[in-house]
Order: C-alpha cells, then structure tokens, then sequence
C-alpha cells in the first residue's frame, strides 16, 4: 500500500524550510526551488502544497506569528496570573530575541520588513499581524486605565505604540550585537515602570 503522507506535516515542513532560508539569507535568496533543496524534498513537491511564492511568503509570516504566540503563552503560565503590567512584560519580552531559535525567528522577520517596504502585496499581508498586537495591547491597557492602574490623561493607543516601536527597535540592537538581552529587558521594564508605577508587577 502506498504510504500515507501527512499533509499539515509536510507543508509545516516546506514553511520551516522558508523561514531557516529567510533568516540567514533574506528573502531575496527564497525561491520555490531553493525551498524544495532546503527542505529535502523534489521542486513539484513545493509546487504541489503552494501554487506560487506569495502564498509560500504569506505561510511565513502565519508560522512566525504561531511561534511568538506560544512563547507569550509560555511566560505567561510561568509567571501565573498576570496582572495589566505583567502582560505587557510578557509580550515585549516575547519580541525580543533571547535564545538561538528565537533570535533566528527575528531575522526573519526583519527580512519579511525589509521586502516589504518594495512589495506592496507583502505589506499589506504583514501589517496584519502588528496591527492585531497593537489592538490586543491598546485594549488591555484601555481597560486598565479603567481600573485606575494607569494615569487618565495617558493616551493608550499612543502609549502602546510606543511601547512597540521601542521593543522593535531594541530587537534590532539585540540582533546587531549593540546590547545584551538583559540591558533590553530593563530599557523596557523602565517604560514600563514609568506607565505602570514603579510598585506594579
């Protein structure tokens, strides 16, 4: 009988192929055929589970999206219940990069930024996921501005911007070798203690 081939299997697969090709040479050096040599497996192979590169690009960006996801929910069952400060340590701590999986995951998001700022098509797709962090982070800190956590006069979509803009930035001071992890961590536990009060946790 022939051998039953697990399709999700096969196309994580081709996905992680992508994104090891993604973070060490850029997108620029993607191509279904470089995939397929990645990936161990025959060019129709790729061709059969992704019609072109677009959708092999879009696959990219939903895995690295999963991966982020499950390191949240990581912290977050260490660290027990979260209060609002907690959340947002746990989720910028989360974009930066602090073991070899997860600095190889930043490259390649940086290479999905730097391709999108010439691709249109990629850009539109990429902005999906920041804009959901964006509106998840905004609400939380909406909510806690109701409960008093924080000032009234704090404008929280611009504060959760903010926020973002420096955890992509420090990624990128990580990624070069300009700061350790740690002195990251504590630029942005400073933020953070500035919005929250230095006594929340």
């Amino acid at each position: 009988m022939p051998r039953q081939v697990d399709h999700d299997a096969r196309r994580r697969q081709l996905t992680e192929a992508l994104l090891r090709i993604a973070s060490t040479r850029g997108l620029r050096a993607v191509s279904m055929r470089e995939i397929a040599a990645e990936a161990g497996v025959s060019l129709r192979v790729v061709q059969y589970y992704f019609t072109n590169k677009q959708a092999l690009l879009e696959s990219g960006l939903t895995e690295l999206g999963a991966r982020m996801d499950h390191r949240v929910k990581q912290r977050a069952a260490a660290a027990g219940e979260l209060t609002p400060r907690g959340v947002f340590a746990a989720v910028l701590g989360t974009i930066l990069p602090f073991d070899e999986q997860s600095t190889l995951d930043s490259m390649a998001w940086t290479a999905y930024y730097t391709a999108a700022l010439t691709d249109p098509a990629l850009a539109a797709v990429g902005l999906t996921l920041p804009n959901a962090l964006e509106n998840f982070l905004t609400a939380r800190l909406t909510a806690a501005q109701q409960a008093g956590d924080i000032a009234p006069d704090r404008d929280p979509r611009t504060e959760v911007a903010g926020l973002l803009a420096l955890a992509n930035g420090l990624t990128s001071s990580v990624l070069s070798g300009q700061r350790s992890h740690e002195a990251a961590t504590k630029i942005i536990d400073y933020h953070l203690d500035r919005l929250f009060g230095p006594d929340a946790v």
